[in-house]
């Protein structure tokens, strides 16, 4: 339990800033004018999740906003 604590304490600025550059987006979704501004929100969410190690990140533009999606697989031979 040490480990993943030390972890979040020595990553905690970065941890803070990834969130404030993504919360910077206007990115309501009820607001027309950001239509542009949710597939660069969803560029954004794709990266943070290849850069964490996602094995596999893809967005998927809809009729509304995109979807992102993203899967890490570990073993092939345990169910996930």
């Amino acid at each position: 339990m040490e480990t993943w604590k030390s972890y979040i304490k020595k990553n905690k600025d970065r941890f803070e800033q990834e969130l404030i550059d993504l919360l910077r987006i206007p990115s309501i979704s009820a607001l027309e004018r950001n239509r542009p501004d949710m597939k660069r929100c969803a560029e954004a969410v794709k990266k943070s999740l290849t850069d964490a190690g996602a094995g596999k990140a893809t967005i998927h533009l809809t009729k509304g906003h995109p979807v992102v999606y993203a899967e890490k697989i570990i073993d092939t031979s345990k169910p996930t």
